[in-house]
Formats: structure tokens, sequence, C-alpha cells
């Protein structure tokens, strides 16, 4: 049974690539199949693996934030925040790192801004002289970077991925923002060391109109974020400063960000902010499917000790030095094909703990050592995000130009960076 669900996860993979069915609606056709007919377990057994507590997260954290992604807040923003930087040219990569980075973190989420963003960056590429590939990477590394954020999409994802890992709720907070800090200092480094070398000899020429003005229900929808998330961060780190205060122990548990973002959703709607049949339309359904559907398999994995197995031999087979890389370079290759939030962490995550006990490797490097595997491949022309990037080219950049240095340029150099980084947290932990 357990060469059944590995076997099944990859002819998932395989299956959603070729024919581009959500993979996700393959994953929930294996579970019924496997679980069923191969488990003896019965339908409604196979209907409560449904991942319940992640699909009401994603969901309403994504319905709130679609009201500044409706009204257009996060679009204008972001041109707000590339206009103030139009004096320092040579820093243009960092200024679209950061604020993708900006974007991404207050809640539009990795494929959102690639999706609003992509366009706008490789016309910027083409009209400023800027290097395709590092433009490529500023706002992928931005996107990712700001959708870890503990309160943007990824982050969201990961927290719920870890709960169901058996991952402490505080825990959970906690390793999020470990992921988000190496996600963002990592980019930070590359990039700021690419512009300060490349300073003297530039030749990039911002040339930007001025922006428009955010209009009232922009600034609500803006207002209403920052306010969502305070109320969401200051409690989790009042509760670590201060664990003793029974207080905000008894807040911290009750805290859910879930339904936090239902009760400004409902403002959001009661303000007029955006249309309900637009917000809701945009949620995010096809990767709520595949996030869901695949963890229906990794359930089922979990249930016949498909975890345990891998665990025990790369615990006993690989010198324990090596197992982050290691775990590193499986994530990179499986987000080569797939997406991180729908297949890679779903299927990785479980089985940090019980690694972390069997190597005596930190939790937290083996969560990061997933997370920035399968994110140092994201631009892979056959995954989500090198095929957002594709689809944005349209006219500006020459799709095949796009397609080379993505594969072979962009994803290759992000992979290296990527192993660097862990060879070096590896030092810190």
């Amino acid at each position: 049974m357990t060469l059944y669900i590995l076997a099944a996860i990859v002819i998932c993979i395989i299956l959603g690539y070729t024919t581009k069915i959500n993979i996700g609606l393959f994953a929930i056709a294996f579970s019924y199949l496997i679980g069923c007919f191969g488990m003896g377990m019965k339908a409604h057994e196979i209907v409560e693996l449904w991942p319940l507590k992640i699909f009401f997260v994603i969901f309403a954290v994504t319905l709130f934030y679609n009201f500044p992604l409706a009204n257009g807040a996060l679009e204008k923003l972001s041109n707000h925040l590339i206009y103030k930087c139009r004096h320092f040219p040579a820093f243009l990569p960092l200024v679209i790192f950061l604020v993708a980075t900006i974007i991404a973190g207050l809640g539009a989420g990795y494929y959102t801004v690639l999706a609003t963003m992509a366009p706008m960056i490789l016309l910027l590429s083409k009209r400023t002289n800027l290097n395709l590939v590092i433009a490529t990477l500023s706002v992928n590394y931005g996107a990712l970077a700001g959708a870890n954020f503990i309160t943007s999409q990824s982050g969201v994802i990961f927290r719920e991925l870890m709960r169901g890992a058996g991952v402490a709720n505080d825990n959970t907070f906690t390793y999020v923002l470990g992921i988000f800090a190496v996600t963002f200092i990592m980019p930070m480094i590359v990039l700021g060391a690419y512009s300060f070398i490349n300073a003297k000899n530039s030749k990039i020429a911002i040339q930007t109109t001025i922006p428009e003005p955010f209009d009232s229900k922009q600034k609500q929808s803006l207002i209403l974020i920052f306010i969502m998330m305070a109320i969401v961060l200051i409690v989790p780190i009042l509760n670590l400063l201060m664990p003793q205060v029974s207080a905000i122990q008894f807040l911290n548990a009750r805290i859910d960000i879930g339904f936090i973002a239902i009760f400004f959703a409902l403002v959001s709607l009661f303000l007029k902010l955006g249309d309900e049949k637009a917000v809701i339309a945009l949620i995010p359904w096809n990767t709520l499917i595949m996030i869901c559907g695949v963890g229906m398999l990794i359930s089922l994995g979990v249930e016949i000790g498909v975890i345990y197995e891998l665990t025990e031999w790369l615990s006993t087979n690989v010198p324990i030095w090596m197992i982050p890389i290691l775990v590193f370079v499986i994530s990179a290759i499986m987000s080569i094909f797939a997406s991180t939030l729908g297949v890679v962490a779903p299927t990785l995550f479980p089985m940090v703990l019980p690694l972390a006990v069997a190597s005596g490797l930190s939790p937290l490097l083996l969560f990061t050592c997933i997370v920035v595997g399968a994110q140092s491949s994201s631009l892979s022309p056959f995954s989500s995000g090198g095929s957002l990037m594709l689809g944005a080219s349209q006219v500006v950049i020459n799709k095949d130009k796009l397609f080379n240095a993505l594969l072979f340029k962009a994803v290759p150099l992000d992979i290296g960076i990527g192993i660097l980084a862990i060879l070096l947290i590896q030092l810190i932990f």
C-alpha cells in the first residue's frame, strides 16, 4: 500500500501536467480507489479525510483579501511604490522585490502578485534595460517572500499544514516567521549585492507616469488590511513574549485568522468596498481543490505509515548533514512540475517531525528546506509560477526567449542560491 500511495502521487502529478486537469481531482479519485478497494475503508471515511480546516481558512482569508484586489487598491499601491523609487534606477531589482513583497504580504498572495505585476515588470525590463533574468527573479522572490508572511496566503496554508502534521500552534507561528525571514533576507542579500555591484555601470532608466491617487474605497480596504494584520499578529507575539499571562493565553487560544477574516469581509461588504459576486469569483478554487485533494491522498498515506517508512529510510541511509540538502533537492525537483502549496508542502510536511526526532535536526530547518527548495524552482515554465510569467509576456517579450531564460538561467541560478543558503542556515542550527 505504501508503494500504491507513492505511485498515486507521482501519477497525479504526471496526469495533471499532461492533461492540464487539476491534480486535486486525480488525487480525490485515487483516494477513493485506494481507500475503499485497497484498504477496506468506507466511502464516508474517505470523505472525512478532506482537510476542512485548511479549506475554511484559505476560503475566508482570500475572500477578505479579494476586496482590495477587486477594487484595484493593491495594484495601485504597487504603482505608487515603484514611482516613489524612480530616482534610484540602479536599485530597481531591489525595488521590484520590496514592492512585490509588500503587496503579497498584504494578502494578495503569490499567484495574484505574479499575475498582476508580471506584465508590468516585463515591460519595465524592456523599457529600462534591466536584465530579464534579474527582473523575473526579483518579482518572483518578492511574491514568494510576501506570500510566506504569517497573515498572507502561503503563510496561512503552511501553518495549517504544520498543525495537521502535529506541530503545536505556538510553534507553527514561530516556524512560519522563520520561513518568511529566510525567504526575505536571502533575496535581499542577492539582489542588494547585484544592485551595488552594477550601480556604477547601470544603464537602467525608470520612466514612469504619476499614478492616480487612491479613492476612498481603496483607502478603506488598505486600512482594514492593516487592522486585521495587527489583530492577528499582536496577540501571538505577546504570548511569545509573556507566556505566563493568563489573559493573553486565553486570547491567543481563540484568535483564528479564518473567523477574523470573515468578520472583516462582512465589514467590507457593509462598506461596499467590492461587488460580492466578483469577490467570491476571485477565490482561488483551483488551489483549494488541489491542496485539499492531495491532502486526502496524503492522509491515506499517514494512515498506513508511509511517512514513518520515508523517515526511517532517510534517517538510516543518509548522513545527517546531508538530509537538509536532500530534502531541499527533492522539494526543488517536485516543484519543477508541481505546486508548492498544492503538492510539495502537503506531501513533505508530515514527515518533518518524525525526521527531526530520528535525526536530531531542527524542525524549523527541515520546514525551511522544503519551502526554500520548492520555491527555488517555482519559475520553471512547467510549474505555476513560470507559466504565469510566460502568460504575462504576451507581445512584450518573445516567449521563446523568456522560456529559455526561465528554464536554463533563472531556475538553475535560484536553486544554486538556495543550496548555498541552506548550507549557511545549517551552520546556525
